[in-house]
């Protein structure tokens, strides 16, 4: 079985009449992305000081690293790195000397905490900016800065609370390409994210957090799964085509007016291709075909609506 990086069973937080998590569970395991999705206010930013010990809960057995937060918190808070919503970066010094800075804080000799600078300086493509005070950065290379300043310790887990926040697209994607590359060398990430394509994209499993309780858990296509609406859509140019097609597909629902024909798919091969094999066999031809399957952006409004769907992935999911 795979290691849990990650551990939580219980998780409690109010602060005095609002409660904020409400005894919620948690398993990552070692060298995954895990993603906590909520709306804002959800509780997600809590949960990520709880579990990198910024703060303590109210109940709730937490294990981070192998390691009990109610005891060995010192321990669990060495294997750790944490990035928030908003840089730790100095604008007053250099991308350099906060690599520096970073190293005397974990204790590295001044030839260690060199090299250690080095060599991520030259990993997050800031090499030319080095010398350069930090407040002439771009907000992607803030972002690069601030994780590399993270991984000065070499944890093994990494909390990103909503690390792209703020970026331009392209400095988004590339954000995400070292997210994976952490995650190959066998980091374990735990992300939030207002960002439901970069879950999607990054995620091994997500989480959807709304008043307090997870909503529901899985992968990103198990959480899609969840959600009704997929559809096939054929569309006409040709009346008596399209006549004749409603004819053969008679439980679709029609759109006289744009002569398209609407029926309910999970997107899948197989039925698309019972659909075609009905087309083909009557000698009919769609002039455009389109398949929608529900994506997280629906999953993450059902779910924080106030007519939610059921929690759980359904079955048979591969």
């Amino acid at each position: 079985m795979t290691s849990l990086a990650i551990a939580a069973n219980g998780l409690r937080k109010s602060y005095g009449d609002k409660v904020v998590l409400d005894g919620i569970d948690l398993a990552v395991p070692e060298g995954t992305v895990f993603s906590l999705l909520g709306p804002n206010g959800a509780g997600k930013t809590t949960a990520v000081k709880i579990l990198s010990t910024l703060i303590g809960a109210d109940a709730g057995e937490l294990r981070v690293g192998g390691h009990d937060l109610a005891t060995d918190a010192h321990a669990a808070r060495a294997a750790i790195g944490v990035t928030g919503q908003f840089s730790a970066v100095d604008g007053l010094i250099t991308g350099e000397e906060n690599l520096f800075l970073m190293a005397d804080l974990h204790h590295l000799s001044k030839r260690e905490g060199r090299r250690v600078a080095a060599e991520l300086l030259e990993r997050f493509d800031l090499t030319d900016a080095a010398k350069k005070p930090a407040s002439t950065y771009s907000g992607g290379m803030k972002r690069r800065l601030d994780i590399a300043m993270t991984l000065v310790g070499n944890p093994r887990i990494i909390f990103l609370d909503e690390p792209t926040t703020g970026l331009d697209p392209r400095s988004r994607h590339t954000m995400w390409g070292i997210i994976r590359q952490l995650v190959s060398d066998g980091v374990t990430v735990f992300l939030t994210t207002q960002y439901l394509e970069e879950a999607d994209e990054l995620a091994d499993r997500i989480a959807v957090l709304n008043d307090g309780k997870i909503a529901a858990e899985g992968t990103a296509e198990e959480l899609k799964r969840l959600i009704p609406g997929g559809h096939i859509r054929l569309r006409f140019t040709d009346p008596a085509a399209y006549q004749q097609a409603a004819t053969v597909l008679h439980d679709a629902a029609r759109d006289d007016e744009a002569l398209a024909l609407q029926m309910p798919s999970d997107g899948s091969q197989r039925e698309l291709r019972s659909i075609l094999d009905w087309l083909d066999s009557a000698g009919i031809e769609a002039d455009e075909l389109t398949v929608h399957t529900p994506d997280l952006d629906d999953v993450f409004f059902a779910l924080t609506s106030d007519n939610k769907v059921p929690t759980q992935p359904k079955e048979n999911v591969r």
